[in-house]
C-alpha cells in the first residue's frame, strides 16, 4: 500500500475542482466502518490509479461513470456524475453516455442513471434545452463497414429474431452509433467498460476493435481495465483479459 504522499501528490496535480470531487467519491462512512478500506481508496486507488498518465481524467470519469451505471450502483452515481462534469465531460456527453448506455445495459439502468443525473444538472443549471434531443445531424456512415456487419448478423442470427437483427441496424448503427454528442471513441470507450463490468467478456471482441478503429490506443485499453478492476472487481476484469490479448495481438499480426 502506497504512503499517504501520493494523494497529496495528487492534490497539486489536479485541477482543485475535480480532485475536491474525486476525493468526495470516498464517503466519510468508509473510514468509520472500513479503516483499511479507506487507506486503500485513498493511498492507491485515488493516490495511484486516478494518476495514472495512461488514461486521462477525463476519460477515467467517463469509464467509471458507464461502470457504475452498468452495476446500477444508483448511490454512488451522482459523485461520479460531478466527479465527470468537473474532468471535463460535458453534460451533453454525459447524457449521450446514459442514452447510449441504454441500449447496452439496459431501459432500467439508464433511467436510474438519469435520475441520479438530474438533481446534479439542475444544481448546475444545465437546462434540458442544452442537452441533444432525439433529432440531431447524424455523422457520416461506413456503408462498407455497416454492410460486413449487417450481413454477418442477418446470416447468423435472422432465423432466430429479425427483430433484434432490424432493431440492431435501424436504432444501433444506422442511428445511435452515429450521434454526433459522444465522439465515437468515447461511444466505443464506454460500452467496453460496460461489457466488462457486466461481466460479458464475450461480447468484447467487436466492441475493443471497433474502439482501437476509433482512435482508442492499446495502452489507454490497458490502462481502462487496470482502473476497472477497482470499480468492477478483479475477476470481472480477469475474464475480460484473454479477450483483450487475442485482440492486441490479432492486431500486431
Amino acid at each position: 500500500m502506497k504512503t499517504r504522499f501520493a494523494a497529496s501528490a495528487f492534490a497539486l496535480i489536479a485541477s482543485s475542482a475535480s480532485g475536491e470531487a474525486l476525493d468526495r467519491t470516498i464517503p466519510d462512512a468508509v473510514g468509520r466502518a472500513a479503516p483499511a478500506l479507506e487507506a486503500y481508496s485513498t493511498n492507491d486507488l485515488l493516490g495511484s490509479v486516478w494518476t495514472g498518465e495512461q488514461l486521462s481524467m477525463r476519460d477515467r470519469s467517463l469509464v467509471t461513470f458507464a461502470a457504475l451505471m452498468t452495476r446500477l450502483e444508483t448511490g454512488n452515481l451522482q459523485r461520479f456524475v460531478e466527479l465527470a462534469l468537473d474532468s471535463g465531460v460535458t453534460p451533453a456527453e454525459l447524457s449521450e453516455t446514459v442514452t447510449h448506455l441504454a441500449f447496452y445495459t439496459g431501459w432500467g439502468n439508464a433511467t436510474a442513471a438519469a435520475e441520479a443525473m438530474a438533481p446534479v444538472y439542475e444544481a448546475r443549471g444545465i437546462a434540458t434545452e442544452s442537452l441533444p434531443g432525439a433529432e440531431v445531424d447524424l455523422l457520416p456512415l461506413d456503408e462498407e463497414a455497416e454492410e460486413s456487419r449487417e450481413s454477418f448478423v442477418r446470416g447468423t442470427y435472422g432465423d432466430v429474431s429479425m427483430g433484434v437483427v432490424d432493431n440492431t441496424r435501424e436504432l444501433l448503427f444506422r442511428d445511435l452509433w452515429l450521434r454526433p454528442d459522444l465522439a465515437p471513441r468515447d461511444r466505443s470507450m464506454v460500452t467496453v467498460a460496460a461489457l466488462i463490468a457486466a461481466g460479458q467478456p464475450e461480447q468484447m471482441t467487436f466492441h475493443l476493435n471497433r474502439a482501437m478503429d476509433n482512435g482508442l490506443t492499446q495502452e489507454e485499453a490497458g490502462a481502462m481495465l487496470s482502473h476497472l478492476a477497482f470499480y468492477a472487481g478483479w475477476p470481472k476484469v480477469f475474464s475480460a483479459l484473454p479477450v483483450a490479448k487475442d485482440v492486441f495481438e490479432n492486431r500486431a499480426e
